[in-house]
Order: C-alpha cells, then sequence, then structure tokens
C-alpha cells in the first residue's frame, strides 16, 4: 500500500515539475512557431501560423514621454519574399488589462524579402505599463484591385 503511495506521489510531482518547465504561452505569439528564449516575443502578436514563423522583433526600446509609454521596435522578415501586413498596438495596464481596446487603428506596413523596419507606439494614457503589436496579413483579394 505505501509502495503504491509512494509511486503515485512520485509521479504527480514529476508532472507538475514537468508542466511546469514548460511555460504556458499566454501572449505574443501563441503559437508553437515562437523561438524558445526570444526575449521580444512576448510582445508579437500573430494568430496565423505560417505569418508568426516569418516574422521577429528583434529589439524593443521604450521611454516616457510626458508620462506616456512610447514604444520603437524592429520588425524583422525571415521570407525572402514581400509581405503585405497590417499593425496596431495593443497597450495594458499594471495588471495586465487592455487599456482602450479597439481604438487603436490598423496602419499598412510593407515588409520586403528579409527586410527589417521600425514600428512606433505612443500609449494613449499614463496607465500603460506593457503592450503587444499584433500584425496580419492583408488578403490578397483585398489589394489587388
Amino acid at each position: 500500500m505505501h509502495y503504491f503511495i509512494r509511486i503515485s506521489a512520485i509521479t504527480v510531482f514529476s508532472s507538475i515539475f514537468f508542466l511546469g518547465c514548460a511555460a504556458p504561452i499566454t501572449s505574443g505569439i501563441g503559437t508553437s512557431a515562437m523561438t524558445q528564449g526570444d526575449e521580444f516575443s512576448k510582445h508579437l502578436e500573430v494568430h496565423n501560423t505560417k505569418l508568426a514563423q516569418q516574422l521577429k522583433i528583434i529589439d524593443v526600446k521604450s521611454r516616457k514621454t510626458n508620462d506616456l509609454l512610447e514604444i520603437n521596435l524592429q520588425l524583422n522578415s525571415t521570407y525572402k519574399k514581400s509581405l503585405k501586413l497590417q499593425y496596431h498596438f495593443n497597450w495594458f495596464d499594471a495588471q495586465g488589462f487592455v487599456i482602450e481596446s479597439r481604438k487603436t487603428p490598423w496602419k499598412p506596413l510593407e515588409l520586403h524579402g528579409f527586410q527589417s523596419t521600425s514600428l512606433s507606439g505612443l500609449a494613449p494614457n499614463e496607465q500603460v505599463a506593457s503592450f503587444t503589436v499584433y500584425v496580419r496579413e492583408i488578403p490578397e483579394k483585398a489589394y489587388r484591385y
């Protein structure tokens, strides 16, 4: 009986340990395409696995301007062809709640093969503590006409 309890306890604790090591993706790309250890991936949100594999944030700079968080990040394409995209910033308070959701306009962005570009954003108010940049592909049908 003690043997069974000991084996069960070892199984439960080892399962918790291994699950704890593989931290869940709670922000960022949210796909298996996210590179482990990529320090800026938490700021990039892409809900298209193929596109997520083609984009990477390579640098993030921030500062306070008149008590507003100002962001400047470098977005890099790892794809050999041009990408027609749109992006906008999502802003969060210190507790992780969205601030002024859906008030940030979508901005067009075209990245040519392996190009890197700078994206800038200014928080809508002083309560902003963090951000993500949401990038989506413009469907080919939308820009063909």
